[in-house]
């Protein structure tokens, strides 16, 4: 069962216990004793308001007037999102588990709640260096099930998952924080172009379709990561000379 999420539109009244505020659920059910994550705090839904009636429960695309218990509910503020937990919240080590072998799950994360957990948790500083890493394997699945449910192209989840990669050698080094060469190989793998052809399109980029044009874009975004992974590659290595002639590219593209 997807996890839920609510959006606020306005905090209506509050104080240190709680209050009242309008909210639409962007996912999932939202469900009268529910706990959902504002942050790193904790809010309790104790009551839902639906046309002027007390319900249980409502279902994403629905808005509601709902009642919160904690005294954070103060500091809401309109757009942001609340993602339900279980009482005690999904540890670490049962999403792990979960990745790898599939169990079931008391509430299963959407992939994009998955993506955010992981990736607040490997940004984590207050974390030991560790479980931060952990957090960033679970990152890296999250970015192959974003793309399989949300049905990506590999270059999309190639820029997510390059992204994770670079934030972790750029905070652990090589080794711990994963290999450079790797990076770079894979990611340079995606682009269908070579540097030549995406120099030539890059002249006349707003001639282009669209969908070109969004293309040139991604590989661009793309192009980031594995500048990133650059210091890290041997001089003289055939793969940083790849890079350094996709980077020289990369700034003229849209």
């Amino acid at each position: 069962m997807p996890i839920a999420e609510l959006q606020v539109y306005s905090v209506e009244e509050a104080d240190v216990t709680g209050g009242v505020c309008r909210v639409r659920c962007v996912g999932g059910t939202a469900r009268a004793g529910q706990v959902y994550a504002a942050g790193e705090s904790r809010v309790w839904l104790r009551g839902i308001e639906r046309y002027g009636r007390t319900v249980d429960s409502f279902d994403a695309g629905h808005a509601a007037r709902v009642r919160l218990a904690g005294a954070v509910v103060a500091l809401l503020s309109r757009g942001q999102l609340l993602t339900s937990v279980p009482p005690d919240g999904h540890g670490l080590a049962e999403l792990e588990a979960w990745l790898a072998t599939g169990p079931p799950l008391s509430d299963e994360p959407l992939p994009r709640t998955l993506r955010a957990l992981a990736v607040g948790g490997m940004q984590d500083e207050r974390l030991p260096d560790g479980v931060r890493l952990r957090w960033g394997r679970v990152a890296q699945a999250a970015a192959y099930r974003c793309a399989a449910a949300e049905g990506a192209s590999d270059l999309v989840r190639g820029i997510e998952l390059a992204f994770v990669r670079a934030y972790l050698l750029r905070e652990f080094g090589p080794g711990r924080g994963g290999d450079p060469a790797v990076l770079c190989r894979e990611s340079l793998a995606l682009i269908d172009l070579t540097p030549a052809q995406a120099a030539a399109r890059a002249l006349a980029w707003r001639e282009l379709p669209r969908e070109r044009i969004v293309h040139l874009r991604l590989i661009r975004n793309l192009l980031r990561w594995t500048g990133a992974a650059r210091p890290y590659l041997a001089p003289g290595d055939p793969l940083a000379a790849a890079v350094d002639a996709w980077s020289q590219v990369g700034r003229r593209l849209p």
